[in-house]
């Protein structure tokens, strides 16, 4: 009986494998929706991951990312007023609960690695220049149900953003960590925690300054950071470990991470990118590990990378600013055959991409 390596999580191969052991045949998974939010923002697009043409856009106002919920079955859909999950459809949506923060700007979300809470950030310092409205975390369980809000530190974003690093957030059971820019250069990275269990308003730690911190994501149980010098475990008190930097991607600058933890993929892999925007260059490397292997593989080299999702299907999608192509990280990762194949195209500044699973036909 034949194996499907890396391919779906031990509890998603289940019903496969009974069926060929009682068959001889190997089960293939089926064909994974994938949602884009493109138009700056403003369509949802669906199409499926064996190509075919994509349905019928959806409308938003607002769009800021997507994150797919446990089960695959339905989306958070972040937009600058606030959070919704929608169906595989991308229709019928229910709200989050409603964010006490006055005005409201969201800019980011992220999924725990252990996919139980969801991080977000309300920053109208970032999005709107008004200093005076500063920073918020609020943190939800997946039934949309609020954990926690916090009030970040007063933020003064820098004057010249032309190198200047991203604000970005990242969560572990139910705290989390922020990074963001300082005047004169660098990071700084702030803890937000309850003081006590149940507490509905948490409180963030004094900042620590920090190299530069590009992008986060969750890896092995830590929280890894994309810095100028490779990419780096944060410490418990939340500043990157050049100690522990990962051989595998070199001690090279890197500016966007994405993990399998992050997105809902069944194995263990990290993906990361040097922006072309910042490096100058017509295209950079996206490397891939497997956490075995000696060194990262080079899947492609692209331009405009918007964002990144691993689906359970062994795929990894890759979102440019007008493309969606979908690489074969199995076969990728063990002969060298990412077998391409373009899913989108003619797309308007995508902004992000993940799977969901379809209603059975």
């Amino acid at each position: 009986m034949k194996t499907l390596p890396l391919r779906l999580s031990a509890l998603a191969l289940l019903p496969a494998l009974l069926l060929s052991a009682c068959t001889g045949t190997e089960e293939v998974p089926p064909a994974l929706r994938l949602a884009v939010l493109e138009g700056g923002g403003a369509t949802l697009q669906i199409v499926s991951s064996e190509g075919g043409g994509a349905l019928a856009p959806v409308a938003v106002t607002g769009g800021v990312t997507l994150d797919t919920l446990p089960g695959g079955t339905r989306v958070a859909l972040t937009l600058r007023g606030g959070i919704e999950s929608r169906d595989v459809n991308l229709a019928n949506p229910v709200p989050f609960a409603a964010l006490p923060f006055t005005p409201v700007c969201l800019t980011s979300t992220v999924l725990s690695a252990a996919r139980d809470r969801l991080l977000t950030l309300n920053d109208c310092a970032s999005a709107t220049g008004n200093t005076a409205a500063g920073q918020q975390l609020a943190l939800y369980r997946l039934d949309g149900s609020l954990v926690w809000t916090a009030n970040l530190p007063p933020f003064t974003p820098p004057l010249s953003t032309t190198d200047a690093p991203p604000v970005r957030i990242a969560v572990t059971g139910d705290r989390a960590v922020v990074a963001r820019p300082v005047i004169g250069g660098g990071s700084e990275t702030i803890r937000v925690a309850q003081e006590n269990v149940g507490d509905s308003v948490a409180v963030a730690a004094l900042p620590l300054a920090t190299p530069a911190i590009r992008d986060l994501a969750p890896y092995g149980g830590l929280i890894y950071a994309a810095t100028d010098t490779g990419i780096q475990p944060l410490t418990d008190v939340g500043v990157p470990n050049a100690a522990a930097t990962l051989g595998a991607f070199g001690s090279g600058r890197v500016d966007r991470l994405w993990t399998s933890a992050s997105t809902g993929g069944a194995v263990n892999l990290i993906a990361a990118w040097r922006d072309t925007t910042l490096s100058g260059n017509s295209s950079e490397p996206l490397r891939l590990w497997d956490g075995v292997r000696t060194g990262a593989a080079v899947v492609t080299n692209v331009a405009e990378l918007r964002d990144v999702s691993f689906g359970i299907d062994g795929n990894l999608y890759a979102l440019t600013r007008t493309t969606l192509t979908r690489y074969d990280t199995v076969f990728g990762l063990q002969q060298g055959n990412w077998n391409p194949t373009g899913l989108l195209g003619g797309l308007n500044d995508a902004r992000a991409v993940t799977w969901l699973v379809p209603p059975e036909q």
